[in-house]
């Protein structure tokens, strides 16, 4: 008889059982941290290892010392199943799952960074106070002279009453403009109508529009030209001189500079006010947004101009920003390609 083992020929070597849990774990798209009963750092997948920089040959290791995040062993300590943690040294936000390891005393932290989360649920909060800070006044004063003519006032007044009732409508109206338009720009239900034309005589035009009741001094790059959506950009531009001009002294200038420089056109609008603070540069594109709530809303607007314009030059592909002139005041950016894409 043949031997039959050597008609099969040599045995192939047995492949160690897949760990399928560990796998899983690996690839899992939440920080996955492994824990021992001395609450030491045994094992970490690759979104874990990749937040906290963790070398795998440094393992076994402290929880502090991997993390350097004392509240996490707060909450290991404590056997908090659930819990939120401010991440010191990371400057971010978690949440935290404990479960039991495979093995006894060992346990699994699973951590999600929710920090976005938590900044958009702060805006969304306080878009709807300030929305609701920004009606209050209108809808208050309508109801004042609105009872006030129910008063029977003599005719002159009657008619004041009326004009006020017009102008806080009217408010009213724009405050909802404003936002029903910063919706069409977020849902992306603008369209571009792009041409080419030169930037100095679109900066004449707008000053000249706009009536600023001050010196607009300008230094644009001669023959600068710019292929974008007009009117849009007359629009972001309105804004920025309306807003210069609020914040300015009476009597002073505002400086209008363009050129082309790395590949953009980068248009500045320069105000001679008090300037703001750093912390607020970032924040003042926020819907609503005020630097300085204590001004006047007649004075200041509704803190809707700046996310119009931010949205706008979004749209054109371009940037904005806002950093404090070098001899005073505030300066805005708008850098825009020299030509827009389209999706035509």
């Amino acid at each position: 008889m043949l031997d039959r083992r050597r008609e099969m020929g040599p045995a192939e070597p047995q492949l160690p059982p897949r760990d399928l849990f560990a796998e899983l774990l690996e690839q899992a798209p939440v920080m996955t941290l492994m824990l021992d009963a001395d609450r030491r750092v045994v094992g970490a997948n690759e979104a874990a290892r990749r937040f906290f920089v963790i070398e795998p040959s440094r393992l076994p290791v402290s929880l502090v010392e991997v993390t350097l995040e004392s509240r996490l062993l707060e909450i290991v300590d404590a056997g908090e199943p659930h819990a939120e943690a401010q991440l010191v040294h990371h400057r971010r936000t978690v949440l935290t799952k404990l479960v039991p390891g495979r093995r006894e005393g060992e346990t699994v932290m699973f951590l999600m960074d929710v920090t976005e989360l938590r900044r958009l649920a702060t805006v969304r909060q306080e878009f709807v106070a300030n929305l609701v800070h920004e009606l209050k006044t209108p809808i208050t004063s309508l109801r004042l002279t609105a009872e006030s003519l129910l008063g029977d006032p003599a005719p002159k007044d009657r008619r004041r009453f009326a004009e006020r009732l017009v102008r806080e409508a009217d408010l009213m109206s724009k405050i909802i403009d404003n936002l029903r338009y910063l919706g069409e720009i977020e849902a992306g239900a603008m369209t571009l109508d792009v041409s080419r034309f030169d930037l100095a005589e679109l900066v004449g035009e707008s000053v000249t529009r706009l009536g600023i009741d001050r010196p607009v001094e300008t230094s644009i790059q001669a023959g600068l030209t710019v292929a974008t959506d007009r009117p849009k950009l007359v629009q972001a531009l309105d804004n920025l001189l309306d807003n210069a001009a609020k914040f300015s002294p009476p009597g002073t200038a505002i400086d209008v500079h363009a050129e082309s420089a790395g590949g953009e056109v980068v248009l500045s609008v320069r105000d001679r006010g008090p300037g703001i603070s750093p912390e607020h540069w970032s924040r003042v594109f926020e819907r609503f947004y005020k630097v300085d709530r204590a001004r006047p809303r007649e004075a200041g607007g509704f803190g809707l101009g700046l996310a119009i314009t931010k949205h706008l030059v979004q749209v054109l592909g371009g940037r904005i920003w806002t950093e404090a002139a070098r001899e005073g005041g505030q300066v805005f950016y708008i850098a825009l390609p020299h030509q827009v894409l389209t999706n035509g």
